[in-house]
């Protein structure tokens, strides 16, 4: 089982896990939650207190993810398969993203 916590802003928003390679998790935290200023992480994954489950990475998640010859390079450098996509996304996603969110290893 591998985790990321998800930043939004640099704010902790929640908690992205790998179940298996067919199951993934999402959980806001409950600070984030209770906090009325803070917004979703993205419009597919609105704050709610249950969690979020998929039998694949969640498309937000899996849209922070370069493609073709790109993630290529990345895999090679990284020594990461290209098809493992959660490991690339706690790999690349820490810092130098598009976008206010980052996930960060746990």
């Amino acid at each position: 089982m591998r985790q990321g916590a998800v930043y939004m802003n640099g704010y902790l928003a929640g908690i992205l896990t790998e179940v298996s390679p067919t199951e993934y998790v999402f959980r806001y935290d409950d600070g984030y939650f209770a906090d009325r200023k803070m917004p979703a992480v993205s419009l597919t994954l609105p704050k709610t207190q249950q969690e979020y489950r998929s039998a694949y990475l969640f498309p937000f998640f899996s849209n922070m993810l370069s493609e073709g010859r790109n993630r290529a390079v990345q895999s090679r450098l990284l020594h990461i398969d290209e098809a493992d996509h959660f490991g690339i996304l706690l790999a690349t996603a820490r810092t130098d993203v598009a976008g206010a969110v980052t996930v960060k290893p746990l």
